[in-house]
């Protein structure tokens, strides 16, 4: 007897990267990964270069993006900001990245 994999359902050989994270993205409740990329990797352009500095995207789930500031003043200024914040990281992406954003202070390491 020959070893072989089971079979399984529309397989077809290796698959992209890309799409087996899209679809882990999607059971956790975050956007895809393209949009993912423009919050983590164009922070600055999302918040400008003075927030950016103070603060940090940590994760995008269940419709929130969850940033990290350093003091809570800043997350005073994240939450009033929110909106615009949203709308400005929507434009970027092409599409929503979340519904309403939640701020956590965590004092740098």
């Amino acid at each position: 007897m020959t070893w072989r994999p089971l079979p399984t359902a529309g397989s077809d050989g290796p698959k992209r990267l890309a799409a087996g994270l899209g679809a882990v993205a999607r059971r956790l409740g975050s956007p895809p990964p393209p949009v993912l990329s423009v919050v983590f990797a164009r922070w600055a352009e999302v918040v400008g270069p003075a927030l950016a500095t103070r603060s940090r995207p940590v994760a995008v789930r269940d419709g929130a993006l969850v940033v990290a500031v350093a003091e809570p003043g800043w997350a005073t200024e994240l939450r009033f900001l929110a909106p615009d914040i949203l709308r400005r990281a929507a434009e970027l992406a092409g599409q929503p990245v979340a519904e309403r954003i939640e701020v956590r202070v965590r004092p740098p390491r």
